[in-house]
Formats: C-alpha cells, sequence, structure tokens
C-alpha cells in the first residue's frame, strides 16, 4: 500500500510539473514551441466552431463565428491548467493520508486560495501552499500574457487596415498599384517598402512566438493579416516585373522578408510546402489572370515593360516563393476571400468544401 502511494505522489507531482511547464513554455519561453496541452485546446476548440460555422447561412455569419474561435481558445487554457493542477494534486493529498473525499476538496480548496479546508498532518498543509502558489502564478502568467498578445495584435491591425484604404477590402495589388498611381505617383513606392519590411519581421516574430495571434480575426469583415500580406507581396512583385520605372533594391528584400515570414509562420504549423522551388516551378496565378492584370494597369495609364512574356517570368520567379505558404496559411486561418490568395486555396488539393448559403467557402484540412 505504501508504494502505491509513493507511486500516486510521484505521478502527481510529476503532473504538475508537465502543466506548470506546458504553461510557461506557451508564455514566458520567448520563442514559438509546439506544446501538446496548447495545442489540443485549440485543436478541440476549432473543432468545435468549425461545426457552427459550417451551419452559417452565409459568410458574414461564418466570420462572426470564427472570430470567437481564437479569443475562446486562449481563455479555455487556464481553465485547462486549472483542472489539470485541481486533478494532479489529488493523489498527492491521498499519499499522505487523507481521503479521496477529503483529497477533492483539499485541492480545490488550495487552488481557488479560498482556505476553507486544509488536511491535519503538516506534510498536507504544506502541500496547500504550494497548490495556492502554482494557481496564483498561472493566472498572473494568463494576466500577463494577454496584453502583450493584445499589443501586437493592435499593431499588426493597424498596418492591414492601413492598407484597406490604398488597396482596397479585400486587398488586390492591382487595386493598390492604381489609386497609388492616381492618387500620390508611383514614387510613393520607393519610400514606403521599408514600413512593410519592418511589418514582415515583426509578424513572423509575433506569429511564432505568440502563435494563437495567427487566429485572430481582424475586426473589419473583409481583411486579414494573411491576404494583406499577399497582396503586398504581389504588388512589390508586380512592380519589379512589370512597371517601367526606377526599380529599388527594398522592394526585393521587402519580398524576401515577406516569404522568409509566411515559411517561419508555416513551418511553426507543420505546413508542407518547396523550400527552394524552381523559378518555373508552377504557381496559382494563370497567365491569362496575369495578362487581364496587366491590361487593366495600362488602361489605367501606368508605365508597363514592352516584354511583357518577360514579365510573366520574372512576376511568377518571384510570387513561386511564397505562393504555396500564402495559400496554407490562407485555408489555415479560414482567411476571408481575396483575390489571388484566399480565392484559390483548392489549388492545393487538400481543402474540404463548408457551405455557406449559395457559396463555397474553402478551407484546409
Amino acid at each position: 500500500m505504501i508504494a502505491v502511494r509513493v507511486v500516486a505522489f510521484v505521478g502527481g507531482m510529476m503532473a504538475v510539473t508537465w502543466v506548470g511547464w506546458s504553461a510557461i513554455r506557451i508564455v514566458v519561453v520567448p520563442r514559438g514551441e509546439q506544446v501538446w496541452l496548447g495545442r489540443k485546446v485549440f485543436l478541440v476548440m476549432r473543432e468545435v466552431f468549425e461545426f457552427a460555422g459550417r451551419r452559417a447561412k452565409t459568410y458574414e455569419s461564418y466570420d462572426r463565428i470564427m472570430a470567437r474561435y481564437a479569443p475562446v481558445s486562449l481563455l479555455t487554457l487556464p481553465v485547462v491548467w486549472a483542472l489539470g493542477v485541481f486533478v494532479a494534486f489529488m493523489p498527492m493529498y491521498w499519499a499522505i493520508g487523507t481521503s479521496w473525499r477529503e483529497a477533492v476538496i483539499a485541492s480545490g480548496s488550495s487552488y481557488t486560495t479560498l482556505g476553507f479546508d486544509r488536511p491535519e498532518p503538516l506534510a498536507g498543509q504544506m502541500l496547500c501552499f504550494v497548490e495556492a502558489l502554482i494557481g496564483l502564478g498561472l493566472v498572473a502568467l494568463l494576466i500577463s500574457y494577454l496584453p502583450a498578445l493584445y499589443a501586437a495584435f493592435a499593431k499588426r491591425e493597424a498596418e492591414v487596415v492601413k492598407l484597406e484604404t490604398r488597396a482596397g477590402s479585400p486587398p488586390h495589388a492591382e487595386t493598390f498599384l492604381i489609386r497609388i498611381h492616381r492618387i500620390r505617383g508611383l514614387d510613393y513606392f520607393a519610400a514606403s517598402w521599408d514600413d512593410w519590411e519592418q511589418w514582415f519581421v515583426e509578424l513572423e516574430e509575433s506569429h511564432t512566438s505568440q502563435p494563437a495571434i495567427a487566429f485572430f480575426r481582424s475586426p473589419r469583415l473583409n481583411s486579414s493579416w494573411i491576404t494583406a500580406a499577399g497582396a503586398v507581396m504581389d504588388t512589390a512583385a508586380l512592380s519589379l516585373s512589370c512597371l517601367d520605372i526606377e526599380q529599388t533594391a527594398q522592394a526585393q528584400v521587402t519580398i524576401r522578408s515577406g516569404f522568409l515570414a509566411l515559411r517561419a509562420i508555416a513551418t511553426f504549423f507543420h505546413l508542407p510546402y518547396d523550400p527552394d522551388p524552381a523559378p518555373d516551378a508552377p504557381i496559382s496565378i494563370r497567365r491569362d489572370e496575369f495578362d487581364a492584370l496587366v491590361a487593366t494597369l495600362a488602361e489605367a495609364g501606368l508605365p508597363l515593360v514592352d516584354d511583357l512574356d518577360q514579365a510573366w517570368v520574372d512576376f511568377a520567379g518571384w510570387r513561386v516563393n511564397y505562393d504555396e505558404p500564402l495559400l496554407r496559411l490562407c485555408a489555415l486561418v479560414s482567411a476571408p476571400p481575396a483575390p489571388w490568395s484566399s480565392d484559390r486555396i483548392d489549388y492545393l488539393g487538400q481543402v474540404r468544401a463548408v457551405r455557406l448559403g449559395r457559396g463555397t467557402r474553402l478551407e484546409g484540412d
């Protein structure tokens, strides 16, 4: 019997350590780590919200449902931590001589710091102190985590909203180029690529160290951080390949920082992609779509290069670097439909349809 109690005590102590270490890895460790407990919480909650979303009759209803997915999942984490600590301490109290009924009451009283019950042995009272400290520590971790996460979210969305005024809603490179040409002139881009490079750097850091933020949807219906990223990189790629203007190296650096950020986020979520695609590898953009966009740019008066065949080769050579990570991340976060990004995630060949009234919303498996 003594051996059983020793095993129960050690098992409970290991379980408490595992829950606490999971919380520290999620909240404190300043780099993205795949934590089994956190991942399971988000996966289970994703199934619940997708089940509700599949019954939505409009995209607006679907988006409203999925907007609650990340916040609810995040707030479910401390509940799971609390239950884990509560259950793990029960065999530890039992191991020092209390009954199972007393162990349940003592664990609940200690974790919630209510203090209405405690075991008589000194060892039991010491366990009460330890459990109460762990409970307070987990609450403190959550309180410190949420402000940092929402600060990163607000900073990300400020640029997304700024892009909407320039590139439309949903954002598209065609709209971005034409609108800037008419309002400010294409010289605007030479000074703006630095800002977008910095946005991509911050995007990679925040979405890998605080992965829950990737699932926080934009306050605006047709906006999303991932479709905004695609629109910015497409704009830079079209500028470099199609426009007959003085080019700057910063546009190339911006594209590189963009696809490196998307690849880092895709790697964290274990999304497959080719890390070294050939320049002539297939992309999700068809040549006729490219030609139609170029024709629209010409009608709007933008200066174009003479050799459009080479322009297509150059554009495809840039796009291939971020095409697959872009589409897979669009599928992962169920991004709203946007041209040249989330509107073609069926190109991946691994999607399922979610019926929304007359239309079909596609999202990744």
